[in-house]
């Protein structure tokens, strides 16, 4: 007689919260794990990679910027401007472009009693953000031990600003997984869409450096006030920011709520990729 291996999650009573947060974890840390395996995988430098990728393009940039000669004009010095910039920047583009099409590629994974398509697109944006943070703290401390940029001055705000920033490009990226499999059309229209956002990103400009008519404006824009709550937390006093915490939280609430909308109706329409 054969006996069957048991699961490892065990269904949750009905009512015991504690216990279905445990599930859940569980859950998203075991999809964190796979997706990094898929992408990955074991050899040569395996999970390095999560953090590799933003690092080295950041890096690159810094590197190309400075023995250029490339300058904005303003007192902050290239290394720092552009470690804040290309950091988010990568950020909002990798969350959401590893959003496109993710329910269709792990619709075999729906099949297990605990997964959804949700815990899914939460695992990828959680290891895109958990690996931008720690690429940024990997080239900001050699950079602060070498006197290329000064210590920042509110950790907390630097680091609630990075997070409210990966919620909004989670929020971002749900409406495109969803609308991506209710229309092959919108897949086009990705790339454009990230493009001509830069603009409205802050990554290239700080608000006090422009016309008073474009600061009303980008005062509109959650990503510009993401990258100036950021910058304030990284240069404090050096410099001027303008950012509204509180339009940056109604705005990850608001883009969650419809992109799980789109989500939980465009579940039912996934086809499996052949």
């Amino acid at each position: 007689m054969s006996l069957a291996a048991p699961d490892p999650i065990r269904p949750v009573p009905p009512g015991d919260f504690l216990a279905s947060l445990a599930v859940q974890r569980r859950v998203i840390s075991a999809l964190m794990i796979r997706e990094a395996l898929t992408r990955f995988g074991h050899e040569n430098l395996g999970f390095f990679w999560v953090m590799g990728e933003p690092l080295i393009l950041t890096l690159g940039v810094m590197v190309v910027w400075t023995f250029t000669g490339g300058t904005h004009g303003h007192s902050i010095g290239v290394i720092p401007f552009v470690l804040s910039g290309y950091s988010l920047l990568t950020l909002w583009r990798h969350i959401v472009f590893r959003s496109v099409h993710a329910m269709r590629q792990n619709i075999g994974l729906v099949f297990h009693r605990n997964i959804r398509f949700l815990d899914i697109l939460v695992a990828r944006a959680i290891l895109e953000s958990v690996g931008g943070l720690a690429a940024f703290y990997i080239a900001y401390v050699p950079l602060v031990l070498l006197g290329a940029l000064e210590p920042m001055e509110d950790p907390l705000i630097l680091l609630s600003a990075w997070i409210l920033m990966s919620w909004f490009s989670f929020g971002f990226g749900l409406i495109l997984a969803g609308l991506t499999e209710l229309s092959e059309a919108v897949e086009r229209f990705v790339g454009p869409i990230m493009y001509l956002s830069l603009p409205v990103t802050g990554s290239f400009y700080m608000v006090a450096w422009l016309p008073v008519e474009a600061q009303r404006i980008l005062a509109w824009s959650p990503l510009v006030n993401g990258f100036e709550m950021f910058r304030c937390g990284l240069f404090g006093s050096m410099v001027e920011t303008a950012w509204d915490p509180v339009f940056l939280l109604v705005s990850c609430i608001v883009t969650t709520a419809i992109g799980v909308t789109l989500v939980q109706y465009a579940q039912k329409h996934v086809r499996m990729e052949s």
